[in-house]
């Protein structure tokens, strides 16, 4: 297989129907669509000629020193996809020098996971266990409790998801596939005829920005927000002291209509100038991809579906494929465009059509 997307349709055959269509779908088919889209309109432009000899796609990002910028984005429930699950992603990930973001709907423990991400550096004294991605947990307290198990683990990074406090769920779990780090949270009041399930239900469990100020100083830990797709409510992350943000449309699971995180990075890049890292997630399927949000200003990619595709085939192993597979894309394309480090790719290197 010379490309990730060349696990998808192996993919496809050894999943059912019903996780195959959770996998794949977004909120609606014209969201995926769109997010894919977004990248074709764009064009790169050759520049031969120039020496790209020692070039790499090293980077240090919140103290840590990464091979390359491609992440693997938190994804729920993988043991629905392979028998390794999460383990056997985070392995992946700590082998291809790279990082993982752990999702609070894991269907392994922390601590299993902690232990597969160590597996592959044993010795190297600089190792960091993978990042924990946060769900708000309904109240103050319960999220407390979430974090400090990750934090207990070892997980190095936080990173709270703020756009889906309301997530439309498509998939019957199966009987030995669960959440195995939450709680049980009880019921919900039931609500009066008057009230509203959106806005004094679902609503009322969501996080608002004075839960983020309080959570900031509930850990030491750096602190990114994932779901920003506004420079405001970018600006308003680095005010509360956090420590960068994750621009992303959750896959299209959310909202209909929502812009792509390709077409508001710009404006998030250029109001941020600098001032702290932005992560860019949302429809990475190939080098050439992660290029072009690179050169748009990210510090690094979350890449989300086609690392499924390589666990559900090959388990740990074909994940670590896939992500080589995407290094090495990335890399022919930042030789071809006469880029030998990630900081040598920018705007310049663009056509937008």
């Amino acid at each position: 297989m010379d490309r990730a997307r060349d696990y998808l349709p192996l993919a496809e055959a050894c999943l059912g129907p019903s996780i195959w269509h959770y996998l794949q779908t977004g909120s609606s088919d014209a969201s995926v669509t769109d997010k894919q889209n977004a990248f074709t309109t764009i064009r790169l432009i050759p520049r031969p000629l120039r020496n790209v000899q020692g070039g790499h796609t090293r980077l240090t990002l919140y103290g840590q020193e990464l091979a390359h910028p491609l992440l693997l984005a938190p994804v729920s429930y993988q043991r629905l996809f392979h028998a390794d699950g999460e383990c056997a992603s985070a392995m992946a990930a700590s082998a291809q020098g790279g990082q993982m973001l752990v999702s609070s709907l894991a269907s392994q423990p922390f601590a299993a996971i902690a232990r597969a991400s160590s597996t592959e550096n044993l010795d190297d004294p600089g190792f960091q266990l993978p990042w924990f991605q946060l769900y708000w947990q309904g109240e103050r307290e319960r999220t407390a409790r979430l974090l400090q198990r990750a934090a207990a683990t070892g997980f190095s990074v936080v990173v709270l998801t703020v756009d889906a406090p309301i997530k439309r769920a498509s998939l019957q779990l199966p009987d030995d596939v669960a959440a195995v780090n939450l709680e049980n949270h009880p019921p919900p009041a039931p609500l009066s005829q008057a009230q509203s399930m959106v806005f004094d239900g679902w609503m009322k469990q969501a996080p608002t920005w004075d839960d983020v100020a309080w959570l900031r100083q509930q850990t030491q830990l750096p602190l990114l927000l994932k779901g920003i797709l506004h420079p405001d409510d970018a600006e308003h992350v680095l005010a509360l002291g956090c420590d960068g943000i994750v621009v992303s449309s959750h896959g299209g699971r959310v909202l209909d209509g929502a812009p792509t995180s390709l077409d508001v990075l710009p404006d998030i890049v250029q109001r941020i100038d600098g001032r702290m890292p932005i992560l860019f997630d949302s429809g990475i399927r190939s080098g050439r991809d992660a290029f072009i949000a690179l050169a748009l200003g990210a510090t690094a990619v979350l890449v989300g579906r086609p690392y499924l595709w390589g666990l559900t085939v090959g388990g740990a192993l074909g994940v670590a494929h896939v992500i080589r597979l995407l290094r090495d894309e990335l890399e022919m394309t930042m030789a071809l465009t006469g880029c030998a480090q990630l900081g040598d790719i920018g705007h310049h290197c663009l056509i937008a059509r």
